[in-house]
C-alpha cells in the first residue's frame, strides 16, 4: 500500500511538469505570433472601478500600435486626451496642456506601459524582467497574468491580466492591492 501511495503523487508531479512545459511552449508560440504583428488599431472602452464610487468611470477611444515600441492611446470620450509612448518617452496631451516625460525618471509607470507594449511586441524577456508571467488557455483563447516583481510596484499594482485570442488582445485588467481596478475592452476599429 505504501509503495502505491508514493507512485500516485509522482504521477501528479509528472503531469504538472508536462503541463508546465506545454504552457511554456504555448507561451513561446503566442509571443512569436504577437511579434509578427507590425501594426494594430483597435477601439477601446475603459472602465475604472473605484471602491469610493457606486458606478465605474468610463472612457472610450482608439489604441494604435506600431512595432516595436510605439503605442498611442487616443481617448475621445468623455474628454479628449492623447497618450503617446514612443520608445522611452511618454507625451500626454489634454486640451491645451502638453507634457513630455522620460519614463526612466518615472519607474513606477514602466510596468503599466510594458504590460501592454511588451505583450503586443511579443517580448517575453521584457515581460519576465518586470513580472512573474503565467500563461493559461491555448493559442485560440488565452490569458496572461502578470504579477509585478518589484515590491515598490506591488504597492500600486497587484496584477495585470490580459485576455486574448491568437494575436489579438481582447481585455486588459489592472488590479490594485486595495481592490480598485481598471478594465479595458478592445475590439477591431471600424474602417475609416
Amino acid at each position: 500500500m505504501r509503495a502505491s501511495y508514493l507512485k500516485f503523487p509522482a504521477v501528479f508531479v509528472a503531469l504538472s511538469l508536462c503541463a508546465a512545459v506545454s504552457g511554456a511552449s504555448e507561451l513561446d508560440e503566442l509571443m512569436g505570433l504577437l511579434a509578427t504583428r507590425q501594426h494594430g488599431r483597435v477601439e477601446f472602452v475603459e472602465q475604472h472601478f473605484l471602491h469610493l464610487l457606486d458606478h465605474p468611470i468610463e472612457s472610450s477611444g482608439e489604441l494604435r500600435y506600431d512595432a516595436p515600441d510605439r503605442l498611442e492611446k487616443r481617448t475621445l470620450k468623455p474628454h479628449a486626451e492623447t497618450l503617446l509612448l514612443d520608445g522611452g518617452v511618454l507625451t500626454v496631451e489634454r486640451a491645451r496642456d502638453r507634457r513630455v516625460l522620460d519614463l526612466r525618471a518615472y519607474p513606477q509607470i514602466q510596468p503599466f506601459v510594458e504590460s501592454i507594449r511588451a505583450t503586443l511586441a511579443g517580448d517575453r524577456s521584457s515581460l519576465e524582467r518586470l513580472f512573474h508571467v503565467e500563461f493559461a488557455g491555448s493559442l485560440g483563447r488565452w490569458t496572461l497574468t502578470l504579477v509585478p516583481l518589484d515590491p515598490n510596484v506591488k504597492r500600486s499594482v497587484a496584477q495585470v491580466r490580459i485576455d486574448g485570442m491568437r494575436d489579438q488582445l481582447l481585455k486588459v485588467e489592472i488590479r490594485q492591492p486595495d481592490g480598485d481596478r481598471s478594465l479595458m475592452t478592445l475590439r477591431p476599429a471600424a474602417s475609416p
